[in-house]
């Protein structure tokens, strides 16, 4: 008599995370969630661990807790996972401004962004 249950987001051979409101902006985001894109996980976090981007590490993250979602929840092979989809969209943007000269007043916009990555498994062709 409970509530049915909510068909899946993904595919049966996919798993998924999103970060939300990370302070970048998603053209920086970007950069990094090309970075990844396409690569098999543990070349995608080699990758992002020695990145010299700051928000590289909160990717990682991202990606760690997508390999996690894939193991437990789907019971996916971490091995043969690569990163199929990985992309950005903006969040809130923080208005603030400092003050100028002769009484003007300088705009400074601090953006948002959220990042959603899919991870796919594929069988390796020998």
């Amino acid at each position: 008599m409970g509530k049915e249950k909510n068909p899946r987001r993904v595919a049966d051979n996919e798993a998924m995370a999103k970060l939300r409101m990370l302070r970048t902006s998603p053209q920086k985001l970007n950069l990094v969630a090309q970075l990844i894109r396409g690569k098999k996980v543990d070349k995608a976090l080699t990758d992002l661990t020695f990145s010299q981007k700051r928000i590289a590490e909160d990717v990682r993250k991202c990606l760690q807790s997508a390999i996690a979602n894939a193991e437990n929840n789907h019971n996916l092979d971490v091995d043969e996972l690569i990163v199929a989809e990985a992309y950005v969209g903006k969040n809130l943007v923080m208005k603030r401004g400092r003050p100028r000269a002769r009484g003007r007043f300088g705009a400074l916009r601090k953006p948002f962004s959220e990042i959603t990555i899919k991870l796919r498994q594929v069988e390796e062709q020998a």
